[in-house]
């Protein structure tokens, strides 16, 4: 299977939902794979069983607020430098790029790096959906080792870190992030195929392309979507208070929708770090990390992220399961509620949602 100019719409819609309100802008990814479709041709999209053991995967992803990521727009050179410096450091090329995170454009943009790079596109990524921080991958959660970061800003400088774990891995990460204007593109977790094996998150483009499919032609685009994810519709409504600031490298805010039509009378609150985290009504949770929480325009069911949510916005909020992996302990730990400081047990969404309409 290839991935060519005419996927790109439906990529970037399905990566959209997926990316919870993060992982940035799917216009200016699309953008970026379109051209780099047109000049370099179509992009392999391969499974992990294709490749041999000792091949380097290179999960890449911009890293830093979205608010800025589009308007500070890769150029070819990044994913170029990135990959010199990891043959410099094992001594041999990459043979694949992974999308980190297949949320918004860091799910649409490794189209365009692989492209630049003439490499394959693997068909997984590392949280099938997105997330804000550098350890929150499903690496981090296998437990492999995350002593390498490599990351190239637009400037043109290449910063190789070595950190002592994953927590350290976000710290300096973001650090550099900050100093190169809150923007930059990252290479974590450079590991081969029999690495991979267990440790990532397999079928999430495929994922994302069916997501972005499902309201092709539909006369319920809502529903339609709703269907495809398995997801609780939380409230229909709008927005009506958004606050939103960028600091230390994230969006950070909380959004509040006053419901419409069967939902008048009800408030649901959005609280935000880059992606949709926890939705709250008369304070008590609907839903909460890691299950995925999206904002979609109640008549086209096109998702909204974080960045574009604006006074008056007439929306739907979906919530559905996580990958089970983030279910476990360790992903609990990594990527729950406590993990943003919230002083919440985890519930899944099932649970949460009992008795809630879908779509």
């Amino acid at each position: 299977m290839t991935i060519d100019i005419s996927d790109i719409p439906a990529l970037a819609r399905g990566c959209a939902v997926l990316g919870t309100g993060g992982g940035g802008d799917v216009r200016t990814g699309s953008l970026a794979a379109i051209r780099a479709i047109q000049t370099y041709g179509p992009v392999p999209l391969i499974e992990l069983a294709d490749l041999p053991s000792d091949a380097l995967v290179v999960p890449l992803s911009g890293i830093g607020a979205p608010t800025v990521s589009h308007e500070m727009i890769h150029g070819e050179d990044e994913p170029k430098r990135i990959a010199e410096e990891i043959e410099r450091i094992f001594g041999r090329p990459p043979a694949a790029v992974m999308s980190s995170e297949i949320g918004g454009a860091n799910g649409v943009a490794p189209v365009a790096w692989a492209a630049q790079l003439g490499l394959p596109l693997l068909d997984a990524d590392g949280m099938g959906r997105a997330f804000p921080e550098v350890q929150m991958v499903s690496m981090y959660v296998a437990g492999l080792p995350a002593d390498l970061v490599i990351m190239s800003d637009v400037v043109g400088n290449i910063v190789t870190i070595r950190p002592i774990d994953g927590l350290w891995s976000e710290r300096l990460a973001r650090a550099v992030c900050v100093a190169a204007g809150s923007h930059a593109l990252m290479a974590d977790y450079v590991l081969t195929a029999a690495q991979a094996r267990g440790a990532i998150i397999e079928g999430t483009v495929t994922r994302a392309l069916a997501v972005g499919r499902a309201t092709e032609g539909a006369a319920e685009p809502l529903r339609a979507l709703a269907e495809r994810l398995g997801a609780a519709r939380l409230i229909t409504g709008k927005l009506t208070d958004v606050e939103r600031r960028t600091t230390g490298g994230f969006v950070r805010g909380t959004a509040t929708i006053e419901g419409t039509g069967d939902d008048r009378g009800r408030t649901l609150m959005l609280e935000l770090q880059n992606e949709n985290l926890v939705a709250l009504e008369n304070g008590r949770p609907r839903a909460m990390v890691p299950d995925l929480i999206t904002v979609v325009d109640t008549e086209t069911a096109a998702a909204v992220q974080t960045e574009g949510l604006r006074y008056g916005q007439r929306v739907t909020v979906l919530a559905w399961p996580c990958d089970p992996l983030w279910r476990t302990p360790k992903g609990l730990e990594t990527a729950g509620p406590r993990a943003f400081g919230y002083d919440l047990e985890y519930v899944p969404i099932e649970e949460l949602a009992k008795g809630e309409p879908r779509g």
